[in-house]
């Protein structure tokens, strides 16, 4: 990947959401957040004095669709990569913003993991994009069907960018004991067999998670919180 950072611009109208946007793309390593926006005309005037290289774009602004603005970015900001992030799932919708090039479309409310793995994907891409002139069937295929890419293509070791926090060594030391775990397992349950505190292998594994190579399902009791339980999915 380019030393340059991957800069973005969020617009997005709810003040509480931009800033989660933000803190999740900043624990990315090479992204850069240059400019938020609350109205479609702010980020139109905006792009005029800077230009990101992705958008974090909402649909549902108080002044305009997101999708006309998807259509403005690509008349006139061709080079700007643009991922939506909207309640809208309408056929309709989705289908104008693969029409506009759309990179990514993250329905709300959004998954952390999922946002944080679409960002790193996008990363990916950008980087192979980079780093050759020419490309050959086999990989312009994958990056055409970047969002059905078998699991075990999607390993740690394939993301290009690993989120802050995420250790290698620890990283291994978590799926080493998953690949060995017979049934599904909580944090809990892990925590203890590792050697480690809850909050540490919650986020190991929600990072699994992200890159499909764990599963997890949601147990809702009749009290309490529902409980998350991951198990190793490859085989």
């Amino acid at each position: 990947m380019s030393d340059q950072p991957i800069t973005v611009m969020i617009v997005e109208d709810d003040e509480v959401a931009a800033k989660i946007y933000e803190q999740f793309t900043l624990k990315l390593e090479g992204f850069q957040i240059i400019a938020t926006a609350t109205t479609g005309k702010q980020a139109l005037d905006m792009l005029h004095v800077v230009t990101p290289d992705m958008l974090l774009l909402d649909i549902f602004l108080p002044d305009m669709n997101g999708i006309d603005l998807l259509r403005e970015v690509r008349k006139h900001f061709r080079g700007i990569d643009v991922i939506m992030i909207t309640a809208a799932n309408d056929v309709e919708t989705v289908r104008e913003a693969i029409r506009g090039g759309a990179y990514s479309y993250i329905i709300k409310p959004i998954m952390i993991d999922k946002f944080m793995s679409t960002l790193a994907q996008y990363a990916s891409t950008r980087s192979q994009l980079q780093q050759h002139t020419t490309m050959d069937q086999m990989a312009v295929d994958k990056l055409f069907t970047k969002a059905s890419i078998a699991p075990a293509a999607r390993t740690a070791e394939n993301v290009t960018t690993l989120p802050k926090g995420i250790d290698k060594l620890t990283l291994k030391l978590i799926r080493d004991k998953m690949q060995v775990t017979e049934h599904s397992v909580n944090a809990d349950d892990l925590a203890a067999l590792a050697g480690m505190s809850h909050s540490t292998v919650r986020r190991y594994l929600e990072f699994l998670v992200s890159i499909n190579e764990v599963t997890v399902e949601t147990f809702y009791g009749t009290v309490g919180r529902p409980e998350r339980k991951y198990r190793w999915a490859k085989a």
